[in-house]
């Protein structure tokens, strides 16, 4: 297997400087917006419960903001700049 598949946490690492310039960036900003607003103030719990392997709350919110055209274009967005697991 692959060493940069198996190890997601290298992956990462050889991608810094894209995943700061994606999570800087005006769209993913506006997206934080939106979870914010659609949580109810419950995003940063979703995403604490997501680090530690929970990710059912953070996922429903997610889906929450992609119903919304805005949303949905943000994500697609994001997911085009975002460095790929090849």
């Amino acid at each position: 297997m692959d060493q940069k598949k198996a190890d997601p946490a290298a992956m990462l690492e050889q991608n810094r400087a894209i995943l700061e310039q994606v999570v800087h960036s005006e769209d993913a900003q506006r997206l934080m917006e939106l979870l914010n607003r659609n949580s109810g103030g419950k995003l940063k719990s979703a995403a604490a419960s997501a680090a530690l392997g929970d990710t059912k709350d953070l996922l429903a919110m997610v889906r929450q903001v992609m119903q919304n055209p805005e949303g949905s274009k943000l994500v697609e967005r994001l997911s085009q700049t975002a460095p790929r697991q090849d």
